[in-house]
């Protein structure tokens, strides 16, 4: 944050101690300079107005002009307690007791929690926000910090890592859902294992796409995946329930036949769903460098390197290891 310029005066204890002053009288002669100071009264029939004393606004802003005001002190005969200190008096300069410099102050004093905060913001350029954040945390905790001073690492990098663990959560829990309600739907732990070897599919794709772009998981890339998995088990289902309805509902015997008429009345379906997906998420994929993209550029790019994959191979593996494990 941009600091606030300010005219600092810094009272030097030991020299207002030789001159027999008290640090309250330097300060009062520096706040009657800036604040002004009422010394006396000019009576214009029965109007009376105040006389007073203050600095001119041009020498507020001048170190040297300030440091060159008068201060009053007791002549050294008077400290000495060898005459009244009232009869005589000397005179010194500010900048004989104290330090007057030019310097940058608070914009805002922020406080939380019992105690003062100060944030310190950063963009990162040239490389990823969370390799950044690693190593700023690890050069952190090797810092010697005074006591009562602690640092918390915020900002975008502690929203993203909370998004991310939200959601693995909650992708966890629908996970565990789905499962059930697939083999209550297809009666079978083997043919749910068969929907599931489809994962890797879509992953393959995800992850060449990932690396082919900076190598960077984050909050986009994960949504991507869950987006992926989704549309990999939905293809996975598509065919599986067809080889199902033809041997149960058409009475098709088990065999290559049955696996070749099932994929390939289901070809023009799973390709549909990956062109008009793929056509619809191209846009963003190619602009992800804009800004405000930076969710939806990495999620796209995902999708579509993983609906090359598991597509070509949900259309050719599948329906070869239907054939081996699905009787």
């Amino acid at each position: 944050q941009v600091g606030t310029p300010e005219l600092v005066v810094r009272v030097r204890p030991e020299d207002v101690a030789r001159y027999s002053l008290r640090n309250s009288q330097v300060l009062d002669a520096v706040h009657a300079a800036f604040q002004a100071r009422t010394v006396g009264q000019v009576y214009d029939r029965n109007r009376v107005v105040d006389l007073v004393l203050t600095l001119r606004r041009q020498d507020r802003a001048d170190a040297e002009a300030v440091a060159n005001l008068w201060l009053s002190v007791p002549n050294p005969e008077a400290r000495a307690g060898t005459i009244d200190p009232g009869a005589a008096a000397g005179r010194i300069q500010l900048r004989q007791v104290a330090d007057v410099y030019l310097a940058d102050g608070r914009f805002l004093v922020a406080r939380e929690g019992g105690g003062r905060r100060s944030t310190v913001t950063c963009n990162v350029q040239g490389r990823d926000v969370e390799s950044f954040a690693v190593e700023v945390e690890r050069q952190l905790k090797a810092l010697p910090l005074p006591d009562g001073v602690s640092v918390i690492l915020g900002g975008e990098h502690e929203a993203r890592r909370a998004a991310e663990r939200e959601l693995v959560k909650l992708s966890a829990a629908c996970g565990v859902g789905i499962l059930i309600l697939l083999w209550a739907a297809f009666g079978s732990a083997r043919r749910v294992l068969l929907l599931l070897l489809n994962l890797p599919f879509a992953l393959v794709g995800g992850v060449a796409a990932v690396y082919l772009t900076g190598g960077v998981i984050d909050v986009g890339s994960l949504i991507g995946f869950v987006t992926l998995f989704g549309i990999t088990l939905r293809n996975g289902i598509m065919m599986l329930s067809h080889w199902q309805h033809l041997r149960d509902q058409e009475g098709m015997e088990w065999g290559p036949e049955l696996v070749y008429r099932g994929a390939r009345e289901r070809l023009a379906p799973v390709l549909m769903t990956a062109l008009v997906t793929g056509l619809g998420l191209l846009p963003i994929a190619v602009g992800s460098g804009e800004a405000g993209r930076e969710i939806e550029g990495p999620m796209a790019q995902v999708i579509l390197g993983g609906l090359v994959t598991s597509t070509a191979l949900n259309l050719v593996v599948l329906p070869l290891l239907y054939r081996r494990l699905g009787n």
